[in-house]
């Protein structure tokens, strides 16, 4: 699947340091395709600017790294259920 301007992807949240909140993932839409870097190993990662919906208000982040698994600070799509 490629990311595009518009698509849904689950973005997962930080949680805090002192662990009241656990990390979670968080409805966000893309706003921006940034691009692709593949490393050494052959692994890509996709980065994407993305607009995050939370509970009590969204934000705006860019350059957001891509994961294949659930990873605090990274977008990955969501399961299909």
């Amino acid at each position: 699947m490629q990311p595009t301007v518009g698509r849904t992807v689950h973005y997962q949240s930080y949680g805090t340091p002192g662990g009241e909140y656990l990390p979670e993932p968080r409805a966000a839409i893309v706003t921006s395709v940034e691009g692709a870097i593949e490393d050494a190993d052959g692994v890509v990662t996709q980065y994407l600017s993305l607009a995050v919906l939370n509970p009590t208000g969204f934000f705006f982040n860019l350059a957001v790294p891509s994961s294949p698994e659930p990873k605090p600070g990274h977008w990955n799509w969501p399961p299909i259920v």
